[in-house]
């Protein structure tokens, strides 16, 4: 497909400030003070694929923000691919720890990105990644490269769990219905290393709440004598993890798959550098579950973290006081089997359990998802492993990833489809943190590669 890598080379710097002009809208779906600029962006993906050559782009309503559905139907005997990424992002927080204002896309070259890496929120995740399907289907139908039948499914509320996307599906599986299901929302093992993404960890997010007495209180009358919520929250939370970092949740690892010897050998002979992976994070150890490896850690075994916790004074100067009460906000990211809805009631009861009569407790469930696993025999990942092979000229690397996507399981369920998960982000890409970045070679790699996916896609399946 020569006449990709010409087109590519021709149009680069549109497909860049394509994407630069896309990164400026703030589409954070999690703040609804930032509402129109989500519907805002909704539109702008809706032109990007009428201009792309869909024959149909519409802004489908649901309860919550809007999806943006494309197709191009060329012969309903052949394949239909299904594209799903989506257009909404991470709120930016903290902006100070930004070197550049986060909705201000700008190029700067880096280290590992010679060539520049666009630094932005969303430029990763999930807007670069996702815009690379709207320009490799520009491709494919202005050089007359199209193989199969395309659908576009791009939505606005991943980042806050997908609600709407599951009562989008259950209503619309006909207009849906596909051979398989291509995502580029997760990474590869690095420029020189491509990977798949065979596995990806479940979500249960939850809010808790501490309460004690009925108002703040002065500390020096009453220090000592009440329950100070901030301190039993940090003792509670404490107590979830046990000397060697087990979750001490009962229950928690029942259903936790225990992968062999033997596939845990396979995992390890991917490239991994642990004194690079501590230099690019500046810590001096790493640190986690006993008895296993940092790859294994944050992929194939479950987790509980703290994301977020406040109460009492927080600003400037010093305030004596004893809160009323105490908040914090906890992800866990489980491995397949475990069931989100379960673990999240798992939590919520001894959460409930461990708190001392002094205090009352709230657990606020936000949203979650399951885990999922991907066969590695199926055409999908054949045709995605060949277009690998052509693009970086060595065969990828079947990888388990740490990360999140609940809605590949529900696709699975409702639209009996597997996913195949083509992400060409890196892991220093700093996704959900500030100065994400997403590097100008591999925006343009992925649009090299993706063509290659739909063409051996068609070819394996006659």
């Amino acid at each position: 497909m020569q006449n990709t890598k010409s087109y590519v080379q021709e149009h680069k710097e549109r497909f860049i400030n394509e994407l630069l002009e896309l990164l400026k809208i703030p589409s954070i779906s999690a703040d609804s003070a930032y509402k129109n600029d989500v519907i805002r962006t909704a539109d702008e993906i809706k032109k990007s694929l009428e201009n792309a050559g869909c024959d149909l782009v519409e802004i489908c309503e649901t309860p919550g923000y809007p999806i943006v559905y494309g197709e191009k139907i060329i012969n309903p005997d052949l394949p239909t691919v299904l594209v799903y990424g989506h257009y909404d992002v991470q709120p930016p927080d903290p902006i100070d720890l930004w070197d550049s204002p986060p909705f201000e896309p700008v190029i700067k070259k880096t280290e590992l990105h010679p060539e520049g890496a666009i630094f932005a929120r969303g430029s990763c995740d999930d807007k670069g990644q996702m815009y690379m399907h709207v320009k490799a289907m520009e491709i494919m139908t202005k050089t007359d490269q199209l193989p199969c039948n395309v659908k576009f499914m791009i939505e606005g509320e991943e980042e806050v769990g997908s609600n709407s996307l599951g009562w989008f599906v259950e209503r619309n599986q006909e207009k849906l219905s596909n051979d398989v299901i291509l995502i580029s929302d997760t990474g590869m093992i690095a420029k020189d290393v491509p990977s798949i993404t065979t596995g990806l960890r479940g979500l249960s997010y939850v809010e808790v709440e501490v309460t004690g007495p009925n108002r703040d209180l002065h500390s020096g009358l009453y220090g000592g004598a009440v329950a100070n919520p901030i301190n039993i929250l940090t003792k509670m939370i404490a107590s979830l993890h046990d000397e060697d970092n087990h979750i001490t949740i009962p229950g928690f690892y029942d259903k936790v798959e225990n992968l062999s010897t033997e596939e845990r050998a396979e995992m390890a002979k991917a490239p991994f550098s642990l004194d690079a992976y501590k230099k690019s994070l500046d810590i001096n150890a790493v640190y986690g579950e006993e008895g296993y490896t940092t790859n294994e850690r944050n992929s194939i075994r479950p987790t509980l973290d703290v994301n977020g916790i406040w109460g009492g004074y927080t600003g400037e100067g010093a305030k004596t006081v004893i809160a009323s009460k105490a908040y914090a906000k906890i992800s866990m990211r489980l491995v397949p089997n475990q069931d989100w809805k379960e673990i999240t009631e798992l939590f919520k009861n001894h959460f409930e359990s461990i708190a001392p009569e002094s205090v009352t407790v709230k657990v606020t469930p936000h949203h979650g998802g399951q885990g999922y696993v991907t066969p590695i025999d199926s055409v999908g990942y054949q045709a995605a492993s060949k277009a690998y092979q052509d693009t970086f000229g060595k065969t990828p690397i079947p990888q388990r990833s740490g990360g999140s996507i609940p809605i590949v399981s529900l696709f699975e369920k409702e639209l009996k489809s597997k996913t195949i998960l083509m992400g060409f982000g890196l892991d220093s890409d700093a996704i959900h943190s500030p100065n994400e970045h997403f590097g100008v070679w591999n925006y343009l790699k992925g649009i090299e590669t993706i063509p290659l996916f739909y063409k051996y896609f068609t070819e394996l399946n006659k």
